[in-house]
């Protein structure tokens, strides 16, 4: 069964275990996230990129993300990309 998109927020607590884990249960579902962060999580380009490897590396080589604005866009491929 195929969901579609879901949103995720990341607010001032910043990428804790917590939202990985809601993260890993989403993509069973789904094969697309959006994930939005918010002014509390430190808004900044860097700090965007650097959530963005870290969710990456958590996941694995399946998931690609592409980052706009202060969105990160995460999709599940059925193969790992090189």
């Amino acid at each position: 069964m195929n969901l579609g998109q879901a949103t995720l927020h990341i607010g001032k607590n910043g990428l804790n275990s917590g939202i990985l884990e809601t993260l890993k249960t989403c993509f069973k579902d789904r094969e697309a996230m959006k994930i939005v962060l918010l002014k509390a999580a430190g808004h900044t380009k860097e700090n965007v990129r650097e959530i963005a490897e870290k969710i990456k590396g958590e996941l694995g080589n399946k998931f690609t993300y592409k980052i706009v604005g202060f969105t990160i866009f995460l999709k599940k491929w059925r193969k790992a990309k090189r």
